[in-house]
């Protein structure tokens, strides 16, 4: 019992770790970009119950910050991971989750907001992005992100480990979690 009650507090914190902070890191890079290329950044919206958002007026460079968003939000955990792994980081699986995770949600958000036609994708569209290398681009991080979670479900208590997870897994994921939450509660919307 107090195997699956490990496995649920591991899945529900991280998935929950992973959703926030990949919101942070796709609005991080439409702040990169922003900055990098003389725009100013008005706002950024970071709340553990709230889409995040970040303003930027003015914007000389629309479409390289729009793209900045899913393109950054999508490769920085990817590198982090591969970082994570090369060095053989404790618990590589999360970091490998996470980078998963990243690929899959930013090619479902290229993906569904191209055919809602709001949001990034909307701003996309209206800037000259055909909904088709939406689609495609979208569908080649979700697939990768897919690829990447493949075989990992033992690390998560499923299949042979049944309902048995590392319990320094379970500690890390909660205080990344708790980390995001604080953070974002202290430093959720700025400028």
């Amino acid at each position: 019992m107090m195997a699956r009650i490990n496995q649920i507090v591991l899945i529900s914190t991280f998935v929950s770790f992973s959703w926030l902070t990949m919101q942070v890191v796709h609005e991080c890079g439409h702040v990169l970009a922003a900055v990098s290329t003389g725009g100013d950044v008005q706002k950024v919206v970071l709340h553990p119950l709230a889409l995040s958002r970040t303003d930027v007026s003015p914007n000389p460079c629309p479409r390289i910050v729009v793209w900045a968003g899913p393109v950054f939000g999508s490769l920085a955990p990817l590198m982090g991971w591969l970082l994570a792994d090369r060095f053989r980081w404790l618990h590589v699986f999360l970091w490998r989750f996470f980078a998963g995770f990243c690929l899959v949600a930013n090619g479902v958000y290229l993906i569904g907001g191209s055919f809602a036609k709001g949001a990034d994708p909307g701003e996309m569209m209206r800037l000259g992005t055909p909904q088709v290398v939406l689609v495609l681009v979208g569908a080649i991080g979700a697939v990768s992100g897919f690829l990447l979670w493949h075989r990992q479900g033992t690390h998560f208590g499923f299949g042979d480990s049944k309902g048995r997870v590392q319990t320094s897994a379970v500690a890390t994921s909660v205080l990344l979690l708790l980390g995001v939450i604080v953070g974002e509660l202290v430093c959720g919307s700025s400028k």
